[in-house]
Parts: structure tokens; C-alpha cells; sequence
């Protein structure tokens, strides 16, 4: 299973970015897709998660300092993440991470948390 994420750029405060994650590899379905950031100097941290999926589009958690700007959704059918994020601020730059967990393969075995190659997003004030 490999992790491709896309969507990354520099913007200015307060403008928006949209950041892709698709997955792709021998995938019956995932459970768990999310976003990471890592700021220099700083310990990775989850920025949204998004858990199931079908017809009522999974259940969704994020970080307090993200709530309200940002919203995450996802494309079953297309193995795709995604993350939309508004309002950005300049402490909202990093490196973005996808991430995929209990991944179901088509063998119907279970795989864990893949990790995409990160995207830089950076906000100028």
C-alpha cells in the first residue's frame, strides 16, 4: 500500500488549500484515513481524522486549534483523503502527512498504518 499526497503550497494568511491523499496498492477498503503535521521543532500532530465511511460518510475528529477551518472527507471508491483547509494561519504551517490504518487488503488479510510522503504547506502572515 503506498500513500501519494498532493496539495501543498505556500498562501497567504487567512486563503485556503485544498491537500489529496490517494492510496493505492492491491485495497478492499480502509478504516481510518488522516492528517498529520509536523512543524519544525515540533512532535507530530494529528490534524483530522475520519473513521468508516459507506453512506453516512464515516465520523470525523479534529485538533481543537483546527476546528471550524478545516474539514476532512473522503472518496471510498477512490481509496482518497482529503483535507480542506480555510482561514489558515501562519502556525498552520508544516509538513502534511497522510495517514491510512486497518487497511483490508483483497487476500481479506489486515495491514497498519501507512504514512504518505508529506506535502509542505506554508502560510505567510
Amino acid at each position: 500500500v503506498q500513500l501519494q499526497a498532493s496539495g501543498g503550497g505556500l498562501v497567504q494568511s487567512g486563503g485556503s488549500l485544498r491537500l489529496s491523499c490517494v492510496a493505492s496498492g492491491s485495497i478492499f477498503s480502509i478504516y481510518v484515513m488522516g492528517w498529520y503535521r509536523q512543524a519544525p521543532g515540533k512532535q507530530r500532530e494529528l490534524v483530522a481524522q475520519i473513521t468508516g465511511g459507506g453512506s453516512s460518510g464515516g465520523s470525523t475528529n479534529y485538533a481543537d486549534s483546527v476546528k471550524g477551518r478545516f474539514t476532512i472527507s473522503r472518496d471510498n471508491a477512490k481509496n482518497t483523503v482529503y483535507l480542506q483547509m480555510n482561514s489558515l494561519k501562519p502556525e498552520d504551517t508544516a509538513v502534511y502527512y497522510c495517514k491510512a490504518d486497518r487497511v483490508r487488503l483483497r487476500d481479506n488479510s489486515y495491514e497498519y498504518q501507512f504514512w504518505g510522503q508529506g506535502t509542505q504547506v506554508t502560510v505567510s502572515s
